[in-house]
């Protein structure tokens, strides 16, 4: 297989550490939607970021429809849990998670891409108060159940949820307060520190 996109993509490197979880082989090829648009092009006309060629070619695109298929081959694991009460959980951490980077992509874009004059800042401020209650929200999740001790014990949803946080303070610094979520950063630095997590950098 091969996965397609720059790890500074929350979605792209959420892909690649769980992967490196599941031990699937794969490639990654570092291709930017904005500077490699051509070659990205060749691959995947839609040019979405992440993108995962499978063994019989086949091009899947959504970081969540690619963990989706990648669930079908990694059978019964930590990372997807399957009981009812730990999915639920599991749903929940990853619709904040990715809502929150949405809303710092969208930020980013809106700050680096549009030029100054064009840019609305009563909806960027509406996209900011998004993104505070998204990781109010989280900060309130990580603390009314288990986290994991481990990298083996890492689901899916955990990776979201420290990848999310750690791009927001990459390319947001001065958005989010570190210490008005205390449980976040404590669990960012903790994955941050695990070896899969290390040897995926955010780019």
């Amino acid at each position: 297989m091969k996965l397609i996109g720059m790890l500074d993509s929350p979605y792209v490197r959420r892909v690649a550490i769980c992967m490196k979880l599941l031990a699937l082989e794969f490639e990654h090829e570092s291709l930017s939607v904005f500077r490699t648009y051509d070659q990205f092009a060749k691959i995947n006309p839609v040019v979405k970021a992440p993108t995962l060629v499978a063994d019989n070619g086949a091009v899947l695109m959504d970081s969540t429809v690619i963990l989706q298929y990648l669930a079908t081959l990694a059978g019964p694991t930590p990372l997807f849990p399957t009981q009812a009460d730990a999915a639920l959980r599991a749903a929940r951490l990853t619709g904040l998670a990715l809502a929150a980077c949405e809303k710092s992509v969208q930020i980013v874009y809106e700050r680096n891409l549009r030029p100054q004059d064009k840019q609305h800042e009563p909806w960027v401020e509406r996209v900011r108060t998004q993104l505070l209650a998204a990781y109010a929200e989280l900060e309130r999740e990580l603390g009314e159940g288990p986290l994991p001790d481990t990298q083996q014990q890492f689901s899916a949803a955990d990776v979201a949820v420290a990848v999310a946080w750690q791009f927001t303070h990459m390319m947001l610094p001065e958005m989010i307060s570190k210490a008005d979520h205390p449980r976040l950063e404590k669990f960012s630095a903790f994955a941050e520190s695990l070896p899969v997590f290390k040897d995926t950098p955010a780019e």
